[in-house]
């Protein structure tokens, strides 16, 4: 659920950079419910760790995982939040279509994120890999997250100061959604370790 906020998030960017509000409303209300959602799964599964029956370190360990997973989630809605603030701005089409690439990286990103959770108590070698898979595509939100920095000076002249902090609003919350991807990675190794090395 977490990975399909970051999948409904590109929808919403894509659709806010051709202009098209109603698309991005409807994302946004997507996004929004899921998010709702995932808090109350959080809440489950967190009480059914509390009954299992599995070593403490490793209900620790999956714990963190669903931590990381909430908040990546969090930082997935401030950043639609962000743009359903600038819905009815004009923003220069060079930052939207550099907004739209970021996304984009951010979603293989977690698609990456998403199959090594998939494969975690299934084939925790392949966990591993995709885990530094998810660290590759982190890097180039990073890459982004440096040219639109770029691009915030170029442009600063024909933007006023509050749409420019909107806008490096919306781009921390991305970044730092892509570094809580690499950080959930990181937790996924450490469990993917403790199936490799069980008796």
């Amino acid at each position: 659920m977490a990975i399909n906020t970051i999948n409904e998030l590109e929808k919403i960017i894509t659709s806010f950079s051709k202009g098209e509000k109603t698309e991005v409303n409807s994302a946004l209300q997507r996004l929004f419910s899921q998010e709702v959602e995932i808090d109350d799964v959080r809440r489950a599964i967190f009480e059914e760790l509390t009954k299992s029956e599995l070593s403490p370190k490793y209900r620790e360990d999956l714990k963190g995982l669903v931590e990381h997973l909430d908040k990546l989630a969090d930082h997935v809605k401030d950043s639609a939040r962000s743009v359903k603030v600038l819905i009815d701005i004009i923003v220069p089409k060079e930052i939207l279509d550099e907004y739209v690439s970021i996304a984009k990286n951010l979603t293989e990103c977690a698609s990456m994120l998403g199959e090594c959770i998939e494969m975690l108590g299934i084939d925790p070698f392949r966990a591993r890999e995709l885990a530094h898979q998810v660290d590759v595509s982190e890097d180039k939100v990073d890459d982004g997250y440096l040219l639109m920095k770029s691009l915030f000076i170029k442009y600063s002249k024909d933007m006023d100061v509050a749409l420019l902090l909107e806008l490096k609003d919306l781009l921390y919350h991305i970044e730092t959604t892509a570094d809580m991807c690499a950080d959930t990675a990181d937790h996924i190794r450490t469990l993917a370790e403790g199936e490799i090395n069980l008796p």
